[in-house]
């Protein structure tokens, strides 16, 4: 299948610091890309030089076929980009806006108040459509720079962390509207810190660390890398956990974690239901005050926490907002 999106070795320093160290990414048509990464891992970066509002210092990309340092007008012709910000105008109206970016687009006057009207009711905006932008609530300017982003169509979309602060049925809303998206056929390129989100919509994932990718699969594919299923037990009291852990600890090879709150253990099980039925024969006499028994099979938090050394959080450093 041909590549919407090809990458290859793209670097970027800024001063003192190597952003990107060789990025390598493709992306067949069609398909919905998941980008994850910790904070200032290069996302944000890699998206910019491929949406030729950056230049690369070294490496080459194509997107749609089109070369993003020698023909950027052509890639600007054929992408939508969301960025981590809204970028509408604020002393227009939500209405303006869409149409304006619509004649920009040699849609047709006609086509453009369409297709405005069409994404306004499809976003939940048309109650505020004739207000200015700079009188909308931050979640309202963000579904506006989406419903912006796609009103063209475009057959490969760039979306940032595109639902970083809007709430769950708006999330839910962009999710459908991706879905629809590729179903007409369009490639999207996702970057998010809500691993739920990219697990509901990528076909394939790159984890990127340091400027480099460290990791690229389907969902599964990544949750496989860091086992199989778990046994997840919890309890009431902190006095119990060390005695539950040294029990478990002696049924397993690979060593037991606990989970952030400190009330949950967790190991690996390699016997399938004849290790959980062992494991709940012994934990019996121990006393322990167990609230929660069961197993469950690795999420992509797994995953990120495996080949990162860190947790997704959608907060974002002072350090990462300040970079180019």
């Amino acid at each position: 299948m041909e590549a919407a999106i090809r990458a290859e070795g793209l670097r970027k320093r800024y001063g003192d610091h190597e952003a990107l160290r060789g990025v390598d990414v493709t992306v067949p048509a069609g398909e919905v890309f998941g980008v994850l990464g910790p904070n200032g891992a290069g996302k944000t970066t890699t998206v910019r030089i491929l949406s030729t509002l950056l230049v690369p210092d070294g490496g080459q990309a194509f997107v749609a076929g089109h070369d993003v340092v020698r023909d950027p007008r052509a890639v600007r012709r054929a992408i939508g980009l969301a960025g981590q910000y809204a970028a509408v105008d604020e002393k227009l109206t939500g209405r303006e806006n869409l149409r304006l970016i619509g004649t920009l687009y040699r849609m047709g006057r006609r086509t453009a108040k369409a297709r405005a009207d069409e994404l306004l009711e499809r976003f939940s905006l048309q109650d505020a459509a004739n207000r200015v932008v700079k009188t909308y609530s931050g979640g309202m300017r963000r579904r506006l720079d989406l419903a912006v982003s796609i009103i063209a169509e475009p057959a490969v979309m760039f979306l940032d962390e595109p639902t970083t602060g809007l709430d769950l049925t708006s999330r839910l809303a962009l999710w459908d509207m991706i879905r629809e998206q590729v179903a007409r056929g369009a490639t999207v390129l996702l970057t998010t810190q809500y691993l739920e989100e990219a697990d509901q919509l990528a076909d394939r994932i790159a984890v990127i660390d340091g400027g480099l990718v460290i990791a690229e699969g389907t969902p599964d594919e990544l949750k496989a890398k860091v086992g199989g299923e778990r046994l997840e037990v919890s309890v009431a009291h902190r006095s119990d956990v060390a005695a539950v852990t040294a029990l478990l600890g002696r049924m397993v090879v690979a060593p037991p974690t606990t989970s952030p709150d400190g009330l949950t253990v967790s190991v690996p099980l390699h016997d399938g239901f004849g290790g959980v039925a062992d494991a709940a024969d012994a934990l019996r006499p121990l006393g322990a005050a167990v609230t929660d028994f069961g197993t469950r099979r690795p999420s992509l938090d797994d995953v990120f926490l495996a080949l990162t050394g860190t947790t997704a959080n959608p907060e974002r450093t002072n350090a990462e907002r300040t970079t180019p």
